[in-house]
């Protein structure tokens, strides 16, 4: 069975971005030894320009072939004017606003997401990506197998957290750690069954 994993970037009080989402106050971190660690053992996880910019948008996909992320992740590629910012994954985007897919690469889920993950899971292939938000990875999980956190050195004090849900224990339990010479710490945890 395939996993599903939620690959975030999280400051070290938790938040995945500023309280409207945003993520550029992670952007300065991406750099040495850390950026090498994305171009050579993370590039599936990578948008497709960001690929295409570091040479590596031919290497295959290893880790993940598919890709699940929510209308306001999707919007800032739209903002962009990219329809498909993952084209070496299957796309998909949970969305009850979006009703037409303005790429033909690019599935919107508008019904069940869990549901459809579950139906995902059971397809032979590769892992599956969760790229965010925080409410899409509230109604994910229940499916969420692997936590991988990518810790920036930062502190923002308030802002989008990681899974908007009710409060509920879930247990993990550390699989990796690995720290770059920027500060930033990628920990990887399994889902405790």
């Amino acid at each position: 069975m395939r996993k599903l994993s939620y690959f975030i970037a999280a400051s070290i009080d938790g938040f995945i971005g500023g309280p409207d989402g945003s993520g550029e106050c992670f952007m300065q971190y991406v750099s040495g030894d850390f950026l090498e660690y994305l171009r050579t053992e993370a590039p599936d996880t990578l948008p497709t320009a960001g690929r295409q910019a570091l040479g590596v948008d031919d290497v295959p996909n290893t880790e993940y072939d598919t890709i699940i992320q929510g209308r306001a992740s999707y919007d800032l590629a739209l903002a962009a004017k990219i329809t498909s910012p993952y084209a070496h994954l299957r796309e998909y985007v949970a969305s009850r606003s979006i009703t037409e897919s303005p790429d033909p690469h690019v599935e919107i889920v508008s019904g069940d997401v869990a549901a459809k993950v579950r139906e995902l899971k059971q397809e032979d292939g590769l892992g599956i990506y969760l790229c965010g938000g925080a409410d899409l990875a509230g109604q994910l999980r229940e499916e969420v197998d692997e936590l991988v956190i990518k810790t920036y050195p930062v502190a923002l004090g308030t802002g989008m957290p990681m899974f908007a849900a009710d409060f509920r224990v879930d247990a993990f339990t550390l699989d990796s750690v690995r720290a770059f010479d920027n500060g930033v710490l990628v920990r990887k945890y399994l889902r405790k069954r």
